[in-house]
């Protein structure tokens, strides 16, 4: 697959995956978050939670979790941070780390607090 069609997929895959959090209450704040630290994909907040979502199109959704290196994991985690420093308020409720895992022919499944951050105060 060439890389303007890996990007029109990565497209389709954040706006099912952000229909999907709205159909099921959550508020998108911010959808491709560019930070100097990384990309976030989506950043949605329900009842005082404040989630980091990374977004994966794989064939199978177990694809899908392994997909999500130690690496990217880091730069989630600093651009979440850098994200978080200018919006304080999120830490009064609970923030965690999701993943929505997207393939063609199903709904997309959200899998919840994928990455063990410790505690926000402490990264």
């Amino acid at each position: 697959m060439n890389r303007m069609r890996r990007y029109r997929a990565g497209l389709a895959a954040e706006a099912a995956a952000a229909l999907m959090l709205r159909a099921r209450g959550w508020r998108i704040v911010a959808r491709r978050m560019k930070t100097p630290l990384g990309e976030i994909d989506i950043i949605a907040q329900r009842g005082g939670v404040t989630a980091f979502i990374e977004v994966k199109k794989r064939k199978h959704h177990e694809d899908a979790i392994a997909a999500l290196r130690p690496q990217q994991q880091r730069r989630l985690i600093k651009a979440a941070r850098w994200w978080l420093a200018a919006h304080p308020q999120a830490l009064n409720g609970a923030c965690r780390f999701d993943l929505v895992a997207v393939n063609e022919w199903m709904w997309p499944v959200h899998l919840v607090n994928v990455l063990d951050a410790g505690e926000l105060g402490q990264w």
